[in-house]
């Protein structure tokens, strides 16, 4: 190497600061790079993303080539750097070649190229896929030995080698939904959270509750049968004898339109054409119930308790709303049984539940305990309380209005109280001012 001109060594070692760089960014661009796009791209054709893909199948292998190569470049830079410095400077020049080296390493082959790749992730992955792509053949062997004693070492400490599938939990893809606002609309988005929702809620947070269940009493004379259901604003009628726990099926009002039609509709046929109940045990989440519903080719069913008794009804449309929310209202206009005033508050109904308080208004009133409304005051005072009575939950002042048939008609619901920090730096504020 005494023999080659110092020109000639500085040239390889500024070639070999540049491989150490395109060595440290791939690194830093492969492992950086959107696997879920990448897939994405390999599936449709793309013949840089298929073989970055590739080589992404076996990362281990993948790292073990470029820290070879990146080790092995800047072993051979330190030795040009120390030639080269011996002969400029003698002895002295060891030291001076060391720390202007690993200077030089650091900046134009370290930190300025995983800086690029992070900003150019995909694109310098691309190139580096088709270096890669052959240097991995041509290294094989090296590269086989380097795992097998790495692997070696694993398992002497009793870690295992290969590392999970890659695998997002639902809170996970939540945050990575949240995350891509700007690329997919927010209507869209919001959707997409419902649906992983669909887990966590239970038939009973959304069930129309038994009190509210419309039916039609097969018991009552045939002249008010046949007004309930011309009457009906329901597709679909519950059809029950003196009691809805003597249920006797669903009625879909369309099978009735020709017997309607001929003028021959009798109660005999509206019996024949009552399709038999379907039952949903409470408990069940709204994921499960949706496909249960496409399995059984249903769309409604009564809920019912470990006693078997009837506890409110459920549609298809109920979990649909769940996710793209009201078909019938305007997102915009409370629903009815919550009435805004001009003060700001709200006059809502005992029998509102509490998720759609919360979905409506933007609260965060408890909704782990009782459903609705009616239910939190109650189990709030422990009994029914007197008109008039006040209480506060979660910073919002409730009053009872109305309370008729052991159960609370109508609240006022005041918005949240001000943090009590800001009243207090309001009055500093005003009394520093007098």
């Amino acid at each position: 190497m005494n023999s080659i001109p110092i020109s000639a060594l500085v040239s390889i070692l500024v070639l070999l600061v540049i491989i150490s760089g395109f060595f440290s960014g791939s690194e830093t661009a492969l492992m950086s790079l959107n696997r879920y796009r990448l897939r994405h791209q390999a599936n449709n054709g793309h013949k840089a993303a298929q073989r970055t893909a590739k080589l992404l199948e076996k990362p281990d292998r993948l790292i073990s080539l470029i820290l070879l190569g990146n080790n092995f470049v800047n072993i051979l830079a330190s030795a040009i750097a120390t030639v080269i410095a011996l002969r400029l400077m003698g002895e002295a020049g060891i030291a001076v070649a060391t720390g202007l080296l690993t200077i030089i390493i650091l900046v134009f082959a370290e930190v300025t190229p995983k800086t690029f790749a992070t900003r150019r992730a995909e694109k310098f992955a691309f190139i580096a896929s088709a270096v890669y792509g052959p240097l991995m053949i041509a290294t094989y062997p090296l590269v086989a030995a380097t795992n097998w004693v790495s692997t070696l070492i694993l398992k002497l400490l009793k870690t295992d080698a290969v590392s999970d599938d890659e695998h997002l939990s639902s809170e996970e893809l939540r945050t990575v939904l949240n995350e891509t606002a700007g690329m997919i609309p927010q209507r869209h988005r919001e959707m997409l959270v419902n649906i992983l929702d669909l887990g966590t809620v239970s038939v009973n947070d959304i069930m129309v509750p038994r009190n509210e269940v419309v039916g039609v009493d097969l018991a009552a004379p045939w002249d008010e049968v046949l007004q309930q259901l011309s009457a009906s604003t329901h597709s679909r009628l519950l059809m029950y004898r003196e009691s809805i726990d003597n249920v006797v099926g669903f009625l879909y009002l369309r099978n009735l339109l020709e017997a309607v039609r001929t003028g021959k509709i009798t109660r005999q046929y509206v019996e024949s054409v009552i399709r038999e109940p379907y039952f949903i045990p409470e408990g069940t989440t709204l994921t499960v119930q949706l496909l249960n519903f496409q399995r059984e080719k249903r769309r409604m069913g009564l809920v019912v308790d470990e006693y078997g008794d009837i506890q409110g009804m459920l549609t298809l449309e109920d979990i649909l709303e769940e996710i793209v929310g009201e078909f019938d209202n305007d997102p915009q206009i409370s629903p009815p049984e919550i009435r805004p005033q001009p003060d700001g508050s709200y006059i809502v109904d005992g029998t509102a539940q509490v998720r759609n308080l919360n979905r409506s208004l933007n609260w965060a009133l408890p909704s782990e305990g009782p459903k609705t409304l009616n239910g939190i005051v109650v189990e709030h005072f422990e009994n029914f309380p007197p008109q008039g009575a006040v209480f506060t939950l979660n910073g919002h002042s409730m009053t009872i209005l109305a309370v008729e048939d052991n159960k609370v008609q109508q609240v006022r619901i005041d918005p949240a109280l001000q943090d009590e920090s800001e009243e207090e730096n309001r009055s500093s504020r005003a009394a520093a001012g007098d």
